[in-house]
């Protein structure tokens, strides 16, 4: 069995790892070609690409000036432990044992804009980039065309590994719609989680998450 979830645009880079080994990111080479991409952008179009705040244009014009594939834990640290968010404090993995850290890296992945796909132990640098985001990449009109099927053959890969064909979609919408389900032939369980409110039964995200 292998578990998807998405990335978290909180980050934690401040925070000590609390374990040293750490592994890489398998599509590391065209997460630079966006990376070249990206650091032609100024702040203000940061600020168009992702709808956020000038300052935050500003913060992630920064981060891909500085992004650099030779820093190590300097200024990189796990994906598992470098994202915030609800998702992640429900995650808790300063409560994993040695154990479960290394079934985790087995059997749960992060899709991410511009990884592709992460394991929990693989090393990243401060980014931000979702999935929905129009990239001008050149002959490309989005991160899906980008990223075309690389992300099926890795979760491909990664179930013929575990000898599994299920796969644990937690993934949201903008993210899981990168995986082609026709030709990943995998049974794939999405669970909606819903809570009983005035009556009847309805998703309400904090929950969810």
């Amino acid at each position: 069995m292998l578990t998807i979830i998405s990335p978290s645009k909180t980050l934690d880079f401040n925070t000590k790892p609390i374990f040293a080994s750490f592994t890489k990111p398998e599509n590391l080479n065209r997460s630079r070609q966006l990376v070249n991409v990206l650091k032609k952008l100024k702040p203000q179009q940061f600020s168009d690409l992702m709808n956020i705040s000038p300052k935050l244009g500003q913060l992630n014009y920064e981060r891909y000036q500085e992004w650099n594939l030779d820093k190590t834990t300097d200024s990189a640290k796990p994906a598992i432990l470098a994202f915030k968010g609800d998702v992640y404090s429900g995650i808790d993995i300063n409560q994993f044992s040695e154990s479960d850290i290394y079934y985790a890296q087995d059997h749960l992945r992060i899709l991410s804009g511009l990884h592709g796909i992460l394991r929990p132990m693989d090393l990243i640098q401060p980014y931000r980039l979702e999935m929905g985001s129009k990239i001008p990449v050149p002959g490309k009109n989005s991160l899906y065309e980008y990223w075309g099927d690389q992300i099926t053959k890795t979760i491909k890969k990664d179930l013929v590994s575990l000898e599994s064909e299920i796969l644990i979609n937690l993934a949201s919408d903008e993210y899981f719609k990168s995986i082609n389900q026709k030709k990943l032939k995998a049974r794939i369980i999405t669970p909606i989680f819903k809570d009983f409110k005035n009556g009847s039964y309805k998703f309400l995200s904090f929950y969810g998450k």
